[in-house]
């Protein structure tokens, strides 16, 4: 971020925060598709930071997810979300006549994937974080402004998702046929809607001491499928961590987890490069285009052998669950969860491209 721009965001924070006396800029300083943000610290030593968004669509997003945090921030304080969340005290209007927000600096470091390992520390915290979100009352989304889909209009949506990058012609047939097949799989579709984060990514999960202290970025929350909050781990994190985060968040639910929920967190994260090649038709960028066909091609040889999605092999996972043993089926894991060309309440198109081959790529587990 050049200095100068630094130095305006930091004097909006000035104007958003009656009395702020700031005396230096500090990280973060970081610009994206949709925000830019700088920390700045006070003469008191508090550390702040300012969030500015760069074009229309982002700034009605932020205005949004200004509502979901004061409500979040709400469930933080009667001690139903086991972390923080950035609360704004004040905004001001930038150049563009945008609003830039400001919020106290959140505790932690930008979660690392590697630190994500079997048994207790980061992996069963997130497990439980996300479990959290998931708990949360649909009203405190809805009553927010944002998006509430069931699972009947979740399915519609990734169905026309589907039938827009069929129409590409750039799609290999092995995909098609395994991604039609679960999306017509009406039995994978039966969930309970919940509250969803919408675009968890280890950029928007703080750790602080071996445990999650804060998630940001709500700006794509919405009620809809919790798959969506778990797909990016499958594609992502260790494979040995997978089973110590499925445990931590089925005893987190208050209600077991549907039989399908991988199943679709995996469809979701393959449709994530479609995704990808859709973004790059819509914009008419070949190079987009051109990467995206290279991942779906080595995502159809990845997945030519595999077993359908949704469907889970013998192994299972055992746990106590309130005195009685539960036995949790391990089903087949693929793929990468960064969605693209967002529509409201999902994901910005990211800086980068999906990787079909992340982590250990298709895996059976």
């Amino acid at each position: 971020m050049a200095r100068h721009r630094s130095l305006q965001l930091a004097a909006l924070a000035t104007v958003a925060v009656p009395g702020l006396d700031v005396v230096a800029t500090r990280p973060p300083q970081k610009v994206t598709a949709d925000y830019e943000w700088c920390g700045v610290l006070d003469a008191a030593g508090r550390h702040w930071v300012v969030q500015a968004p760069v074009h229309a669509a982002a700034a009605t997003a932020l205005d949004a997810e200004v509502e979901v945090l004061r409500a979040l921030a709400s469930a933080v304080r009667a001690g139903h979300l086991p972390f923080e969340v950035a609360v704004p005290e004040g905004s001001a209007p930038t150049r563009e006549g945008w609003r830039a927000i400001v919020h106290r600096e959140l505790p932690g470091r930008e979660l690392e994937l590697d630190a994500l390992t079997p048994g207790p520390g980061p992996t069963a915290s997130l497990g439980r974080a996300i479990a959290a979100i998931h708990e949360l009352d649909p009203g405190l989304i809805a009553d927010a402004g944002l998006p509430v889909y069931d699972a009947a209009s979740y399915r519609a949506r990734r169905l026309a998702e589907f039938d827009d990058a069929a129409r590409t012609g750039l799609v290999p047939p092995v995909l098609l046929a395994r991604w039609e097949r679960a999306l017509e799989d009406i039995a994978l579709w039966r969930f309970s809607a919940c509250p969803v984060h919408g675009d968890l990514a280890p950029e928007n999960i703080l750790v602080k001491n071996g445990h999650i202290s804060a998630i940001t970025n709500w700006s794509n929350a919405h009620v809809g499928d919790p798959s969506e909050d778990l797909a990016w781990l499958y594609a992502a994190a260790p494979e040995q961590s997978l089973d110590t985060l499925e445990e931590a968040y089925a005893m987190a639910r208050s209600e077991r987890p549907d039989p399908h929920l991988v199943g679709r967190a995996v469809l979701y994260s393959e449709l994530a490069v479609a995704r990808w090649l859709l973004h790059g038709v819509r914009i008419g960028n070949p190079e987009i285009i051109r990467d995206a066909e290279s991942m779906l091609a080595e995502l159809a040889r990845q997945v030519a052998d595999s077993a359908p999605i949704g469907q889970y092999t013998p192994t299972v996972q055992e746990w106590e669950v309130e005195g009685s043993l539960e036995v949790e089926e391990s089903p087949a894991a693929t793929g990468d969860p960064h969605v693209m060309d967002a529509e409201p309440g999902e994901p910005s198109p990211p800086d980068s491209p999906p990787d079909p081959a992340a982590d250990s790529g298709t895996s059976v587990r």
